[in-house]
């Protein structure tokens, strides 16, 4: 693709492949090629593409009502939220369109929380590497300056601390006694895939009620099933204040959502805050959906089998490899640090292995097969991979994998 012949502006490195069809973990493009899709839309499309059950639910409630406004009752939001609430032990919902919202009612939650505490000016604890999002609140929060620069002065009001470190954690609330809320990640996605230890876990709960802190729990990538449990929190047995949901909620259709229990359910009170699109019908049916389809088929339970899988094959196909510093994961959701850059590893996997990955903090390979993969398409992700960092394919691009047009209309 090239951009001076585009009318979008330059926000994407894209690739110059257009996907055209998809079923399950599989995508076709437009010539017909098929791709296997490791990576399902950066944790999105969980249940894989055009899920027959997402579609027809898409298709009802086009048909009979796609929005009225949040002034008024809407019959599917008031279901969402209580199973939602059931899932994550929380109370109350609000929904928005996407994670980077509801991560920003999150942030607003926790200032209502520290001015409802008297600070004039409250703190939020976060992680160092940790993503929260593009707004200029949640880009604020994000421990990465490669995707701050350039957007300063940021937005003040966070404390910044090591990763799965509580010593740190001590050491801000002795310094910094305006701090209210912590806001952390069970496992950093954009981070390389760090996960959070179930002790640090508990110990930022037990040092939230100590501290009377808002413990909030960042399950836009990690949520939904893809650890092996419904949310990545649940593997440290705590219950957060507030957790922030979207990607997976939707399988690609969008939704954000941002939960709460306890004093923070209640912060909120009319006109505080809003969103015109979120939660309508269409959003909050096909976010049904999913969650029938995924309780119905034990998907959570299915991404620890097959995240097993996929962690133990990895070891064995790449665990001796000179380039690989570490292979990292739970569930679904994996990743393989290089001693390298490597963020060309992303247009070599189309090409030479017809094969989706992502590369994130510029060195880790970044894997996040849809939940319906079988045990086939997981072995194969691990056997495309290992070609791919053959010392054979990096003397020159290999054969691409091979489907015809014909197979692919098979």
């Amino acid at each position: 693709m090239q951009y001076h012949a585009s009318h979008l502006m330059r926000a994407y490195a894209r690739q110059p492949v257009s996907f055209v069809r998809g079923s399950g973990a599989r995508l076709w493009d437009a010539q017909g090629f098929e791709y296997l899709d490791a990576i399902a839309g950066i944790a999105v499309t969980s249940l894989g593409h055009a899920h027959p059950e997402i579609a027809a639910a898409i298709s009802e409630q086009a048909g009979l009502l796609l929005h009225t406004s949040n002034v008024f009752r809407i019959d599917w939001q008031e279901r969402l939220g209580a199973r939602l609430c059931a899932l994550t032990g929380m109370q109350k919902a609000f929904f928005c369109n996407s994670g980077a919202e509801a991560n920003e009612a999150a942030l607003k939650l926790a200032r209502l929380h520290g001015h409802r505490k008297q600070v004039a000016q409250p703190q939020i604890l976060v992680m160092e590497n940790g993503f929260h999002g593009r707004t200029l609140a949640t880009l604020s929060a994000t421990g990465n300056p490669a995707k701050q620069h350039g957007f300063e002065p940021l937005m003040p009001g966070f404390v910044r601390v090591p990763y799965n470190d509580l010593d740190a954690v001590r050491q801000a609330a002795a310094q910094w006694p305006d701090i209210v809320a912590v806001l952390v990640e069970p496992v950093q996605g954009e981070g390389g895939i760090r996960v959070a230890a179930a002790d640090y876990l508990r110990g930022l709960r037990v040092l939230c009620d100590q501290h009377d802190w808002l413990l909030m729990v960042d399950e836009i990538q990690a949520g939904m099933g893809r650890t092996g449990a419904w949310f990545g929190h649940q593997h440290a047995g705590i219950t957060p204040d507030v957790v922030t949901l979207a990607k997976a909620l939707g399988n690609g259709f969008p939704i954000g959502a941002c939960l709460a229990r306890g004093q923070a359910a209640d912060l909120f009170s009319p006109g505080q805050h809003g969103s015109t699109f979120g939660g309508n019908p269409l959003a909050c049916r096909v976010a049904c959906s999913v969650l029938d389809i995924m309780t119905r088929e034990n998907l959570p339970e299915r991404a620890a089998l097959l995240g097993a899988r996929l962690l133990d094959g990895l070891q064995r196909a790449l665990g001796s490899h000179p380039d690989v510093v570490a292979i990292r994961g739970q569930g679904l959701m994996a990743g393989i640090e290089l001693n390298r850059p490597c963020t060309e590893l992303v247009g070599r996997a189309l090409a030479e292995q017809r094969l989706l990955i992502t590369v994130t903090r510029g060195n880790t390979i970044r894997l996040l097969p849809p939940l319906v993969c079988d045990e086939a398409q997981i072995d194969d992700i691990v056997a495309r991979l290992a070609h791919l960092l053959s010392p054979a394919a990096s003397d020159g691009p290999a054969a691409p994998v091979e489907t015809t047009p014909q197979e692919a209309a098979a």
